[in-house]
């Protein structure tokens, strides 16, 4: 998905319904519901899961448990700004 549909989608109260797990925590963190987010990839086993997980992890300030969630889902770059990664996570390059 490209960050400007993310962005069009985010005027409304709720994530599409079809959006995936990681999609919709991605969604909610953006409208500043960091536990809502983290609830939804929590239990994820998934690449695309564990990668938005070790990234709410890093915005929370955990950098102890956001590197445990970046190794699990086998990510070894994160971009240099919260910004930018949530970016890369929409749209598909975790």
């Amino acid at each position: 998905m490209k960050v400007g549909e993310m962005r069009r989608l985010m005027d409304g109260d709720e994530p599409p319904v079809d959006f995936p797990a990681p999609l919709a925590a991605l969604w909610w963190d953006a409208k500043g519901d960091w536990a809502r987010a983290h609830g939804m990839v929590d239990d994820l086993e998934t690449v695309e899961g564990m990668a938005v997980h070790a990234y709410l992890h890093r915005k929370e300030g955990e950098m102890w448990n956001a590197e445990y969630w970046y190794r699990r889902a086998g990510v070894r770059f994160r971009r240099e700004t919260l910004e930018a990664e949530w970016a890369a996570l929409v749209e598909g390059e975790s």
